[in-house]
């Protein structure tokens, strides 16, 4: 199965294992073939469950200029688009405080010219647009508990929210 097809059926509602890093950073890549400017993007998880992975990919997919890492320190980074398609706004919301933090990023002021993916925004980031995407990601049952070891499997689920991500999904492109 594709990960085009994968990502259609997670936006129908399924979930999905991804067995390694790179199946979900091919994931990311599909997903960010299909984003547009204005799409905000939430991913829940918890430590080393993909995250930073899967924007990695979101990245390429959209064509913009990296590396991209987490930016748990700098708690939001810029990556310009190398072609004619939008910027990635890449947020980590591990380190803030709460909604007032947030705001003070400012991010609304572009949201509707980039492409806006916060890592750890679940209870935090959801203001931010009424459409929305959120990927759940989880370490893989039979990966254990050994964050460090190895290439590890992912599962993933989708919830979508609004007209953008909501409704029927065609076979390889979110409604909108």
């Amino acid at each position: 199965m594709s990960q085009q097809d994968v990502l259609a059926d997670l936006l129908a509602g399924a979930t999905r294992t991804l067995p390694t890093a790179a199946a979900t950073q091919e994931l990311g890549v599909a997903l960010g073939r299909v984003l547009r400017a204005g799409d905000l993007v939430l991913l829940t998880g918890d430590l080393a469950a993909g995250k930073t992975t899967l924007t990695q990919g979101i990245g390429e997919g959209l064509g913009v200029r990296g590396p991209i890492t987490s930016p748990t320190f700098v708690i939001a980074r810029t990556h310009p688009n190398l072609g004619g398609g939008p910027d990635l706004v890449h947020v980590d919301a591990y380190r803030l405080g709460g909604l007032e933090e947030l705001d003070d990023l400012d991010l609304d002021a572009d949201l509707e010219a980039v492409v806006t993916v916060v890592e750890w925004g679940h209870g935090l980031a959801e203001g931010l647009a009424e459409d929305r995407l959120e990927l759940v990601l989880s370490r893989a049952p039979e990966q254990g508990e050994d964050l460090l070891g190895g290439d590890q499997g992912r599962v993933v689920r989708a919830i979508a929210h609004g007209e953008r991500w909501g409704g029927s999904v065609g076979a390889r492109s979110p409604a909108g």
